[in-house]
């Protein structure tokens, strides 16, 4: 499999939240805005790109036993580096995303990323995995916040678009994320038919 390959299976043959359903818990739960979904995948990014360096070059030295453990180890301290760079830079964000941002220890993205792809490659394939998920699944949750944002307020990225008036509520609260992903899936899964 060459690079390309693997960069663009992040974004259309395998993306996380359209084709395999993962990482369903910040999917719904923070991409209330655009800006919410692109800074939740930015940040599973970066935890994505540097998880899948680190354990593509020590895998190999990780007993079997304790390799998941240590996958978790290895994804919670750059989940930490991130949780506290936001707090620091983006902190109207970081308050926003708020429990979600921990959680990215547990994404399944994340750790299944770690556990078939980067346990089992090189560096630089791993690193482009990284990139290719990372940047699939941000978009993903951008495109969702952005419908959302857009059908419930009126807004797109914060910027108005109609007065207040015109959002639906129902896209702003937890059904909307459901009726939204759903129609989204549908779409997409119509346009790679056609």
């Amino acid at each position: 499999m060459t690079n390309k390959d693997i960069f663009l299976r992040g974004f259309f043959k395998e993306n996380a939240v359209f084709t395999l359903l993962l990482g369903m818990c910040p999917t719904l739960g923070v991409t209330s805005s655009a800006i919410n979904g692109l800074g939740m995948g930015l940040a599973t990014t970066f935890v994505l790109i540097m998880s899948n360096l680190v354990i593509s070059l020590v895998s190999s030295f990780i007993p079997d036993k304790v390799k998941i453990p240590s996958f978790i180890v290895i994804i919670a301290s750059f989940v930490t580096m991130v949780d506290l760079l936001m707090a620091g830079y983006v902190p109207a964000l970081h308050e926003q995303l708020g429990v979600f941002i921990p959680l990215i220890v547990v994404n399944c993205v994340v750790l299944g990323r770690a556990e078939a792809f980067a346990s089992k490659n090189k560096m630089v394939p791993s690193i482009i995995d990284g990139i290719s998920m990372g940047l699939g699944f941000a978009m993903a949750l951008t495109m969702l916040g952005a419908i959302r944002e857009f059908f419930g307020s009126g807004k797109m990225f914060g910027v108005t678009l109609f007065n207040e008036t015109y959002g639906m509520l129902v896209f702003v609260l937890a059904p909307g994320a459901f009726i939204a992903l759903g129609y989204l899936i549908a779409f997409i899964n119509r346009v790679r038919k056609a």
